[in-house]
This record gives structure tokens, C-alpha cells and sequence, in this order.
């Protein structure tokens, strides 16, 4: 996974430390050399000494940057590239780089104004003409997403980028033939696993699908995903997968005693309804969260870890860790519980919620492995939990090009996305078998073929006054920005994504075993 460019700027840093010449920007370009080669230890080593050697060069601490970015850690990559800037405003890498971190973190706003400042520093950036293109293609900005990449590649034609931009503005065109014309050759020009060839894969195999070229769009896919999943295998090294980390946290919570309602204190006084809205990634929570979000006085927040405090004093270690936590949680004393709430509504508050709002909808298909936690702290809370069909689900999370978390490295082959889906149902079903909570299932299928009474029977359940607010989701969408996964379909109002998985269902065969039951527990069959 080392480009030419690196592998030859490699060479000269190496031997100018030989020669006794190097410093902290050549001790830097090794370590980003040694990132490409799985060496993480070597990177960390090498990043320390270019930073003592050079504490003030803005490229170093940028060259750290995007090493954070593409290890998952992008709270520190932020960092270093706002010291970048703070030692070099006008230096335009430092704040392309902040761009690229910003995006992936989903703050597209302030991804493309650092990409702006770039440009203005240097109109002939590339990579922030392609930043530019990628967020507004996935924003709906079709003039400035065709302008911005078309410069991009008119300045560097194998830019995977922009031209992944211009292939999304293709496909949404309805001209999946123009889009296959120009990422083909794009792809061709990139010979290792990387972060543009992997997104130019995935828009591929989107193309290839609307052609009607199913076994051309499951290879393109897949090759998206073996990218995806060579990209991050330094970083996914020493993680837990998120699977085993969600059946470390059933084993525990089924091994607990029976919970009793008198276990649990009522929650303090606060937003007057609290909604968790979960479920599995894309099952569907994303709709529903902007359908509510569009009612007056609905506040909602998407994907963000509001649970942090208690998670890491639950979450955190080996998974007899995990275990031995989980099984304690019901005993937990007050002043604890205390603590972890207030830590919630502290980083809910700072997060942008009103606290003066009529209702909080916490949107994370995810925090069905928080439903113990959930339940601990906030008895009161409604929680939806959204279903769709299994089959649709775990192909559309294989399918989808995703940022890197714990969970996304589990969707990079069917067979572990259709394991990660089991390990969340599992737990999901027990804690709502065994948890006094306040729960309604939601039915993607019906949100989407009968909209106003499904919404009509989930505002009852939450104790909102219906309105046809709620058939204007997508312009509410298009405001509050969405920064998951499930853009594109949002911004086009109601669109029935069932069925799905049909054309691809002999690829799906070696995963049916798993998914048959909770077809058929969910009345899917």
C-alpha cells in the first residue's frame, strides 16, 4: 500500500539521516513509510523523533495528522493539524488535512470551509477541489461538486476523489454507464489498496447494480471491502471485534440476576421525553430520526457516544472484563449512576441540544448493546427499536462504504456482517425479554408503505402531538445535515429500499443459516 511518491520520498529522507542530514520532516516521511508497511510501532517511534527534532515545522505535525486520520484517531489528528495551523495559518496542507480529518469525522460544514481556506492559500490544490466535490456530491450540490472535480482531474487525472465525485453526480443522474466510464480507468491507475480506490470500488459496484450487472457490482463490492479491510488491518490489529465485544456484553448481562423494576432509581428531571432510537446500521434509524426531528420542538442527535463515561467504566478491557462488568451493572449504587448521568446530559448539552426542547431523540442503531446501560440510567426513556428485513440489512451494510469504527471492520465480508447482526439481535432480543423497558418495534417496510399511520402510532408511543411536519423529513434532513451513511436517500424524501438483496441472493447463501431465524422472528419469511 505504498505509493510511488512515498516510496521514493522514502528513499531520499533515508538517506540524508544517513548521510547526517536528516531531519524532523525526512524522520516524519519514514514514519508515514512505516505506517504503509504495518510497522505501527516503528510510525509512533519514528512521528516522536521528528517531533523532538522539529516541534515547530507545520509539516511535520500535519504529516501526524493524517497518520491519526488514517489509524481511526481522529480527535488527535485534530489536534495536530490545528497546531499545524496555529504555527502556519497560512500553510494550505494543514488545513486540507483538517478538511480530509473533519470529513471523516461527518462535520462536512466545517470540512469544506478548511477545504476553502486550502484553496484560497492555493487554487491549485487538488485534494481540496476533490474534498470539495466529494462533500457536495453527497450534499446534492451538483454545480459545485461538478466544478470542483472536474478541476481536481483537469490538474490530476487519476484523483480517485474527485472522480468518485463526478461518478456520484453520474449515478444520481440515472447514468450509471457514464459513471462506470469514469471510475474504470481511475481504478486501473491505482495498483495498491487505498482510501480513494476503495471509495471508487464501492460507487463501481453502485453503477454496475443500476446497470443490472449483479455479478459485476458483488466483485466490485467486494474488492471495496478487501481495500477497506487492508487499509485498516494495522489499526484493527489489536481491537476487539465489535461482535465478540457485544457477546462479551450478553454473556454478562444474562448472567446477572433477574432485574427488577425497584432496581432502578426513576431518571432526574430533564427534556421531557427521551427517545433512544435504535436498531442495527441501516435498518432504518435515519429516516425515522429526521421524520421526528421535523416535529416542533424535537431536538435529535445522531451517532454520537453520549454512554462515554459508562462505557468506559464498563466497556473497557479483555472480554472477561466485559463480562464481569456487565454482570455487577444491576448493583451499581446511586451516587454511580448519578455520575454517569450527568455525565450523559453534559455531553448531550455540549453537543448542541437545547435543554429547553419538548423532546430528544439520541439516534444510534448501535446503542442496542447500551440497552443494560440504557435501562440503569434511564428508566423512563422510550426506546424505538427499528427492524427491517435481516436479509436487507446485512447486505446493505456490506454493501456500503462506511467510515472506520469497531463496527464498520466487521462488515467487510458477508459472513462477518451477517455474525455482527446475529451478536446485536441476540442482545437486543434478551434485554428486551429480560429489561423493564418502555419499547415499540418499528417496522421499516411499514414506515415506508403506510408513512402517516406508522408515524401517527410512534408518536402516540413517544407522547408527541402528530403533524404533518413529518412529511417534510427531508428538507428537515437537508438543514440539519446527516452525516451518516444513509444520506443520499434521506435528501430524496421517501424511498422504499426493500427487497433489496433479491438479485444478490446467491451470494447471500452461506449466510442464511445465521439469518433464518430472525427472518422468521420478525416475519420476514
Amino acid at each position: 500500500m505504498i505509493s510511488p511518491e512515498l516510496a521514493a520520498a522514502a528513499a531520499q529522507s533515508e538517506a540524508a539521516i544517513a548521510a547526517g542530514q536528516g531531519d524532523g520532516y525526512d524522520h516524519m516521511i519514514l514514519a508515514l513509510h512505516a505506517q504503509a508497511v504495518g510497522d505501527a510501532a516503528l510510525a509512533e517511534e519514528l512521528f516522536t523523533r521528528a517531533q523532538a527534532l522539529s516541534p515547530d515545522d507545520p509539516s511535520v505535525l500535519t504529516g501526524r495528522a493524517k497518520y491519526l486520520r488514517e489509524t481511526g484517531r481522529l480527535s488527535e489528528g485534530l489536534a495536530a493539524a490545528d497546531a499545524a495551523i496555529a504555527l502556519a495559518p497560512e500553510y494550505p496542507d494543514a488545513w486540507i488535512e483538517r478538511g480530509a480529518i473533519l470529513g471523516a469525522g461527518g462535520s462536512q460544514r466545517s470540512a469544506r470551509e478548511s477545504y476553502q481556506r486550502a484553496l484560497a492559500l492555493n487554487p491549485q490544490a487538488v485534494p481540496a477541489h476533490a474534498g470539495i466535490a466529494a462533500i457536495a456530491a453527497r450534499e446534492g450540490d451538483t454545480q459545485a461538486a461538478r466544478d470542483h472535480g472536474e478541476r481536481a482531474l483537469a490538474l490530476d487525472p487519476a484523483n480517485a476523489i474527485a472522480a468518485s465525485a463526478l461518478a456520484t453526480l453520474a449515478n444520481d443522474a440515472g447514468q450509471p454507464q457514464s459513471a462506470v466510464d469514469i471510475l474504470e480507468p481511475v481504478i486501473s491507475a491505482h495498483t495498491q489498496p487505498g482510501f480513494g480506490r476503495s471509495l471508487a470500488l464501492g460507487l463501481l459496484g453502485d453503477a454496475r447494480h443500476k446497470l443490472g450487472d449483479h455479478a459485476g457490482a458483488y466483485a466490485a463490492y467486494s474488492a471495496c471491502k478487501a481495500d477497506f479491510a487492508a487499509i485498516h488491518a494495522e489499526a484493527a490489529k489489536d481491537r476487539m471485534r465489535q461482535s465478540d465485544l457485544i457477546r462479551a456484553i450478553d454473556e454478562g448481562f444474562c448472567a446477572a440476576p433477574a432485574i427488577r423494576p425497584a432496581n432502578f432509581e426513576p431518571s432526574p428531571p430533564g427534556v421531557p421525553h427521551h427517545v433512544f432510537l435504535l436498531g442495527h446500521p441501516r435498518s432504518g434509524t435515519t429516516l425515522l430520526e429526521n421524520v421526528l426531528a421535523s416535529l416542533p420542538g424535537v431536538e435529535a442527535l445522531e451517532e454520537r457516544p453520549t454512554l462515554i463515561a459508562a462505557d468506559q467504566a464498563l466497556l473497557m478491557g479483555d472480554h472477561a472484563s466485559i463480562v464481569d462488568a456487565m454482570t455487577r451493572l444491576a448493583s451499581e449504587t446511586g451516587p454511580v449512576l448519578q455520575q454517569w448521568r450527568d455525565a450523559y446530559w453534559e455531553k448531550v448539552f455540549a453537543s448542541g441540544i437545547n435543554p429547553s426542547a419538548t423532546a430528544f431523540i439520541d439516534m444510534d442503531p448501535l446503542k442496542g448493546t447500551r440497552l443494560p446501560i440504557i435501562a440503569r440510567l434511564f428508566p423512563d426513556a422510550r426506546v424505538l427499536v427499528m427492524r427491517r428485513d435481516p436479509r436487507d440489512v446485512v447486505w446493505s451494510c456490506f454493501k456500503t462504504q462506511f467510515a472506520m469504527t469497531s463496527g464498520t471492520l466487521d462488515f467487510t465480508t458477508l459472513e462477518d456482517t451477517a455474525r455482527h447482526y446475529d451478536a446485536l439481535m441476540t442482545l437486543t432480543d434478551h434485554a428486551l425479554e429480560r429489561l423493564p423497558l418502555h419499547a415499540m418495534e418499528v417496522h421499516y417496510h411499514r414506515l415506508v408503505r403506510d408513512f402517516e399511520a406508522t408515524t401517527r402510532e410512534v408518536c402516540q408511543f413517544i407522547g408527541l402531538e402528530w403533524s404533518e411536519a413529518v412529511l417534510r423529513f427531508d428538507r428537515t434532513a437537508r438543514q440539519r445535515g446527516v452525516a451518516t451513511a444513509s444520506v443520499s436517500q434521506v435528501r430524496r424524501g421517501l424511498y422504499d429500499g426493500t427487497r433489496q438483496w433479491e438479485p444478490y441472493a446467491r451470494w447471500l447463501e452461506p449466510v442464511m443459516p445465521v439469518l433464518q431465524p430472525w427472518i422468521e422472528k420478525f416475519g420476514y419469511a
